[in-house]
């Protein structure tokens, strides 16, 4: 029988008393909160949350201290429907994510998560990635980026998990952190927030040989996070530089002052922020708890929701509207590869994304360029072209090029220039 870790009331108290970041955290000045206002936009009027993407966008107004009655509302109900109308078809890290975000702080949406059993589902869905990792080449049913965020909401919602479980699961030289020989920052960062939770709830006197591989594990993948650090002051790309701000806030003591100028990381992000690259509600909510010095580790299921009056309230503006100001055609090439390359030449309005080229394709030519795509938290991604499907237990799966490179955003997201060259790749990781 595993051994299971379940924090007694003493050590519950205790924990309550650590502060939530023993670190130094470099955020926003509420003077420049005004900068913040087009994620704040983009998260509460995009017509594009829907299914576990609320999740992402709850979680993180609740985080920050945005309180709207009314998106709250909406974005709780497509959480609830979500859950009852697709209960087993959830991944492990998407019934993480709706814990995270329904038990943020006390009200009245988390009873939801003990009225359906959530974290008892969780648990089993974690073991369940853990089988199939003995089964299939310590590889999870989902990704590590998921079973990351699974032992973080196990750990803060007092579910059961094994210390040394959880000690030999995330050794930083698992292939799970790398993705196609990349080492995966997001992935990274959101291990480091899971274990630093783990390490503060643990117990010296029976956990202590694990809580030791836990904290080289940590010192580890921040090395691994930094190494990652662009010129720019970028962490990995611009998706995963909120997640990886969290994790160097909660891990300070891994690492010089002079390894990472946070205020650089800063002054980046605002500049991608004005040049509109957080336009989609997930991207718009990962990043943003980072900038007021948030991290996922002070969500606090027994603290009073706050309501931070610095805030203002933002003019909402359509996000979904991409062909207003630009009606005129481009012309794209569009390939994919799998043992041979097809392709073609695709005409698309001005402001489309790679969806939409690959929608034209396919209405062009149905055999060759026919595909299926399913929702994420991050928006759509292909499972299947000419109905070949990516498959998680061999590392499968279809990469998005643009001139030769993979692309940081996805297929729902990107927005295709005239004269592109796009393709679509089987490939693995």
């Amino acid at each position: 029988m595993r051994q299971s870790h379940q924090l007694p009331l003493v050590g519950l108290l205790l924990f309550s008393l650590i502060p939530s970041q023993l670190c130094e955290i470099c955020e926003v000045s509420k003077e420049n909160y005004f900068r913040l206002q087009p994620l704040i936009s983009t998260m509460i009027s995009s017509n594009n949350t829907r299914g576990i993407q609320a999740s992402n966008v709850l979680l993180s107004l609740r985080l920050v201290g945005i309180q709207k009655q009314d998106i709250e509302q909406q974005l709780i109900q497509q959480i609830e429907e979500n859950v009852k109308s697709r209960s087993s078809d959830l991944t492990s890290g998407q019934v993480a994510l709706i814990i995270l975000a329904l038990g943020e702080c006390q009200n009245p949406d988390e009873r939801f998560i003990y009225d359906n059993n959530l974290v008892s589902q969780l648990e089993t869905k974690f073991q369940a990635e853990v089988e199939n990792m003995g089964a299939h080449n310590c590889t999870p049913l989902t990704n590590y980026y998921q079973l990351s965020l699974d032992v973080l909401a196990l750990c803060l919602f007092n579910g059961n998990y094994s210390i040394r479980q959880v000690a030999e699961l995330f050794n930083p030289e698992n292939k799970n952190y790398y993705f196609s020989g990349q080492f995966s920052v997001d992935t990274g960062a959101m291990a480091v927030l899971a274990l630093t939770c783990v390490e503060r709830k643990g117990q010296i006197e029976t956990d202590g040989e694990y809580l030791n591989h836990i904290k080289k594990h940590k010192k580890s993948l921040v090395k691994k996070i930094l190494y990652e650090k662009k010129e720019n002051g970028l962490i990995g790309n611009r998706f995963s530089t909120g997640e990886a701000m969290q994790a160097l806030f909660v891990s300070s003591e891994y690492y010089n002052k002079n390894e990472w100028n946070c205020q650089q990381t800063l002054d980046t992000v605002f500049k991608e922020i004005s040049q509109g690259a957080f336009s989609i509600p997930i991207a718009a909510a990962q990043i943003l708890p980072a900038l007021v010095g948030k991290t996922y580790l002070d969500i606090n299921k027994d603290s009073p929701c706050v309501s931070d009056p610095d805030f203002n309230s933002p003019t909402p503006k359509p996000t979904s509207e991409r062909y207003t100001n630009s009606p005129s055609n481009i012309l794209v090439h569009y390939s994919v590869k799998i043992n041979r390359t097809y392709s073609t030449n695709i005409a698309v309005l001005n402001g489309s994304v790679f969806l939409n080229v690959m929608e034209a394709a396919r209405e062009k030519n149905e055999t060759i360029f026919r595909f299926t795509v399913e929702e994420s938290s991050w928006g759509p991604y292909i499972t299947s072209v000419q109905g070949l499907k990516a498959n998680n237990n061999d590392r499968t799966y279809w990469q998005l090029l643009s001139e030769g490179k993979p692309l940081s955003q996805g297929v729902g997201s990107y927005v295709v220039h005239d004269g592109e060259n796009l393709e679509v790749r089987w490939s693995t990781y």
